[in-house]
């Protein structure tokens, strides 16, 4: 599956059969044909893990701004307390309205409703057909549980936004019922059991190596990592929401501890089977964490969407283009500009806080070395700064010279007093107004050729990863009291990052090791409204930097954008606003107004 092909192509193939010519007209192969055929069935399904978009990073779209074949996938990042908006196709002022207080009932960021249900359609079409197809039955037993993987993927995708949603689990007809076509929705823990009792079945019917010509299909093991996730979700909105309009929203009190469970031993079941590991085959720590999302199918991918970069009839996606530095064709890049304090996160080696006091920071001289050195691989395997190497030069986000008077120049070039010849611009070359002197590194390709173009990425993009595994294992081991398994599964993590290990854990552990090893794969989001805190980590200003080449000195002063980077430059002058209800976003007034029967979640 590295190259989707649509099933348009498949009947222009079969078109120049004569036995087919012979048969029917181009345009009019009959479901008894489509449904005889292994290669068109495949081709039917192939073309809904296309149209789910959701797999990369959220994106929520299959063209436009909102598709990974542009920015989509950066959207959910920007949401968070990751990073701020560099730049894109869709406008600072739409990320700036949902993450400032603006979402209202007609919706904002992140939207996935129409789509996944034109999706669930056509798998429910999918199963009913394949169910009594003249097929081998390992061909049915298989494509049928793919299917169920690919609709219960979409129904999270929405039950994590919405809450409860209509569950359409048979093909809907236009001689259907009124309640049939018009459903009302059912229940969050109706929708989160639903998707967990799926993933138990596909998985007794999934293969547990999926072969190299269905590579990009769900393994035994990714319907297990679903699984995991979702229950994961389940437990701690069980544990952390409230029940809301009568139990459509929320679960009944002391229900965590049976998802826990269930999230434990999916989690447990992969780990065991020995199937998956962590990626440990570089001695040098940062590459060996750059590696995992690089070095394609290696033991700690579970599920992938996979790519191949061919513009032309293949798979491609914007990754390398929007975030890479230069060389870039539009001088653009940094899409994903995170903040300061994300840049905190991530501990020195010996495992103290990596946090500089602000009086710090701006009242000295620094070299690179002195402020990002000495600190968790996995910061510059993430993260670019100032002077990061990039394909044979350095990464160079400075603003300003302070000459040797004490004057700063931040126009043009300078060449100094002391008759070297050297020519340095005022300023850097990757400079970016909106930015904040830091770039996402993870995922980026050193060989892109980002002057050809935008949609030319072929890095696989990893959906399930045994990482995750293990820290969804830790977080319900921790939450069932077994602090010593959580503890363990932590602390493989950190000995692979070449990070000093734990003797005792705390939840803030768990969270902290989340956000530093899942940084910018789409989690820290949507972990931060299960667990019920975004209304702390998602109202208020975040910080960002400014680096000025202090020429005499051969270092850099750095000018601290202090808990007010949105409202100087970087999310459209709005401070972020998480209010309470946004836990669920609005089903709207548009999809409400369609479907009388679809209850609007409170607030708005």
């Amino acid at each position: 599956m590295k190259k989707i092909i649509y099933i348009v192509m498949f009947l222009m193939i079969y078109s120049c059969q004569d036995d087919i010519l012979d048969k029917s007209p181009l345009g009019s192969i009959s479901d008894t044909v489509v449904w005889s055929d292994p290669v068109l069935i495949d081709s039917y399904l192939i073309d809904l893990y296309a149209q789910t978009p959701v797999f990369v990073n959220d994106a929520t779209s299959t063209g436009g701004p909102h598709s990974t074949n542009l920015v989509g996938m950066f959207t959910v990042n920007e949401m968070s307390d990751e990073a701020t908006f560099g730049w894109g196709f869709y406008t600072r002022f739409e990320v700036a309205n949902a993450k400032g207080g603006l979402l209202d009932i007609n919706g904002g960021m992140l939207e996935y409703w129409e789509l996944p249900y034109k999706v669930i359609r056509a798998l429910n079409v999918f199963i009913e057909k394949i169910a009594d197809a003249p097929v081998p039955e390992n061909f049915k037993k298989v494509r049928t549980a793919e299917a169920k993987f690919l609709r219960a993927f979409n129904y999270f995708a929405m039950v994590k936004r919405y809450g409860g949603v209509p569950l359409i689990t048979k093909a809907q007809n236009i001689d259907d019922s009124r309640e049939e076509l018009y459903p009302a929705r059912n229940s969050e823990k109706e929708v989160y059991d639903f998707i967990i009792s799926e993933m138990t079945s596909a998985a007794k019917d999934l293969p547990s190596v999926v072969p190299t010509e269905d590579l990009g299909r769900p393994s035994k093991f990714a319907a297990l990592a679903l699984k995991s996730r979702v229950a994961l979700y389940a437990g701690s909105i069980a544990q952390y929401g409230d029940v809301q309009l009568d139990g459509l929203l929320g679960f009944p009190i002391g229900e965590s501890v049976n998802y826990y469970q269930t999230s434990y031993d999916a989690s447990l079941e992969i780990i065991s089977e020995g199937h998956h590991a962590l990626y440990n085959q570089d001695t040098d720590k940062t590459n060996n964490f750059k590696n995992i999302f690089l070095n394609e199918g290696n033991r700690e991918t579970i599920f992938s969407k996979r790519y191949d970069g061919v513009s032309n009839g293949g798979i491609v996606w914007g990754y390398d283009f929007a975030q890479a530095p230069n060389p870039h064709a539009w001088g653009a890049g940094n899409k994903d500009a995170p903040f300061l304090e994300m840049v905190y996160e991530f501990e020195r080696l010996d495992g103290s806080p990596g946090v500089i006091s602000s009086e710090e920071l701006g009242n000295s001289l620094w070299t690179i070395e002195e402020l990002w050195g000495g600190r968790d691989p996995r910061l510059l395997a993430t993260i670019y700064t100032q002077d990061t190497p990039w394909q044979g030069e350095k990464v160079d986000f400075h603003n300003g010279i302070i000459l040797e008077d004490g004057t700063i120049q931040h126009e043009g070039s300078y060449s100094g007093e002391d008759g070297s010849g050297e020519v340095i611009l005022a300023k850097g070359r990757d400079f970016q107004p909106s930015g904040t002197g830091f770039g996402v590194m993870k995922y980026l390709d050193p060989n892109a050729d980002n002057l050809q173009g935008i949609a030319n990425s072929k890095t696989d993009y990893i959906v399930f990863r045994y990482a995750e595994i293990l820290l969804n294992l830790a977080e319900s081991a921790f939450e069932l009291g077994k602090t010593d398994e959580a503890l363990e599964a932590i602390n493989k993590i950190r000995e692979r990052a070449g990070m000093p290990v734990r003797t005792s854990i705390d939840f803030d552990d768990i969270v902290h090791e989340r956000k530093v090893e899942l940084a910018f794969e789409g989690h820290r989001y949507w972990d931060l409204r299960r667990w019920r805190r975004a209304e702390e980590k998602l109202t208020g200003g975040n910080s960002g930097i400014r680096y000025v080449y202090d020429y005499g000195q051969d270092k850099y002063a750095v000018w601290l954008f202090d808990k007010n980077v949105e409202t100087v430059y970087g999310n459209g002058n709005r401070v972020p606003l998480f209010k309470p209800h946004y836990y669920y976003f609005p089903i709207t007034l548009s999809r409400t107004g369609q479907n009388p029967n679809l209850l609007e979640n409170p607030g708005y």
